[in-house]
């Protein structure tokens, strides 16, 4: 059942597809290494490093750009934006996808992945962060998939299963929105156990918070650029109707908003921890880098974009707002981490680690492709005029 106007392309040996086939024959060729001959076989983790690259890009940076979902959910049928309809089913649909692809790379990442249902059916840590986490993923993963089933049923042509799923919209927003406002912060909360590792530059009592606003910054961007590539990538599927300037420029003003308080907490916290003299190290000067290349930068330029009207510098400005967020997230898991241990004792990712990061976005674009090419995503069904 396709909807009219929205057939994929069924040419298979594309550049792409070959590319994208030969990215996961090497991703399942590592995959099997991993699973049969332990975790230390593709990773150069160690006793200093429970944690690495599967863990700061794979889930903290794909959480937090996944974080578009319950901001656009929260805009459109909380608040009543109903000009931001045409991006809240491509917003909710990258961040289930990106949950889903957080929990595989989990998988990779435990050395017993069977255990990851534990803390829902056997083990209730109750004061753990890592249970409130768990739990929360698994919750908002459901019921994100709650908000993206309109589209699979309107697809399938089950009215009363669409009918249904509308009518509980607003309340899985409203829980959704409950739940990543908590696991979102809970993630930086997951490093306030580790005062004497994390450089204290980036350590901070606020750094729950940090999280929380750093993800807020990084869905709006993650929506600027994912509606961008969708509309280059995939024409014939958009509804030229929509005046997407104007959904840009929204999204530019409110990313430029927040990520100039994400700059100023940052400061805050420098000044309320007195952590002026690591200024002048080296990890000083990486700090320095990435507050003022990838957050004061990009919350100027969204500014100047908004005020000149200009879409370019605006989804150019997205990109790189959303390399900053993968950059604190890998320095806070990784780079800044056990900061003092002499080099050689310090974990450096493989390339194996890299490749199956690559394998798994990879499939996440493909999953994406298959969603929009046959529902009705970027675009409103024809029998359904209403808003999302």
């Amino acid at each position: 059942a396709e909807m009219k106007g929205t057939q994929h392309d069924t040419k298979l040996l594309t550049r792409f597809n070959i590319f994208a086939a030969i990215i996961l024959l090497g991703g399942l060729a590592l995959a099997a290494r991993r699973f049969s001959m332990g975790i230390e076989s593709v990773t150069n983790l160690n006793d200093n490093y429970s944690w690495g690259f599967w863990i700061g890009f794979d889930v903290m940076t794909g959480v937090a750009l996944s974080a578009g979902g319950f901001i656009i959910g929260t805009t459109v049928h909380l608040f009543g934006m109903k000009e931001y309809a045409p991006v809240l089913r491509p917003a909710i649909l990258t961040g289930f996808l990106g949950y889903s692809l957080v929990i595989l790379g989990l998988l990779f990442d435990l050395g017993r992945p069977w255990r990851l249902p534990y803390p829902m059916f056997v083990s209730y840590g109750v004061t753990s962060v890592l249970f409130l986490v768990g739990w929360h993923v698994a919750l908002y993963l459901s019921t994100q998939f709650v908000e993206i089933s309109p589209a699979i049923f309107e697809w399938l042509g089950w009215k009363k299963w669409r009918k249904a799923a509308v009518f509980v919209t607003a309340g899985a927003t409203i829980f959704g929105v409950i739940l990543s406002t908590l696991h979102q912060s809970a993630l930086g909360a997951l490093f306030l156990l580790t005062p004497s590792k994390l450089h204290p530059l980036w350590y901070s009592y606020f750094i729950p918070l940090f999280f929380f606003i750093s993800a807020v910054a990084a869905g709006l961007a993650m929506v600027i650029m994912e509606a961008s590539l969708a509309h280059r990538y995939f024409p014939k599927l958009i509804d030229h109707k929509v005046n997407m300037d104007r959904i840009y420029l929204g999204l530019a003003k409110g990313a430029s908003i927040t990520l100039f308080t994400y700059f100023a907490a940052n400061w805050i916290g420098v000044a309320l921890d007195s952590d002026w003299a690591y200024l002048f190290s080296g990890f000083g000067l990486w700090f320095l880098l990435e507050v003022m290349g990838f957050v004061l930068l990009p919350a100027c330029l969204f500014a100047l974009g908004v005020r000149t009207k200009n879409i370019l510098l605006i989804k150019w400005t997205s990109v790189l707002a959303v390399l900053g967020i993968f950059l604190n997230r890998i320095n806070i898991s990784v780079i800044a981490f056990n900061w003092y241990l002499p080099a050689e004792e310090r974990y450096c990712p493989s390339w194996m680690e890299f490749f199956v990061s690559l394998a798994i976005v990879v499939m996440g674009l493909l999953i994406y492709r298959w969603f929009v090419t046959r529902m009705p995503i970027l675009r409103n069904h024809p029998e359904y005029d209403e808003i999302h």
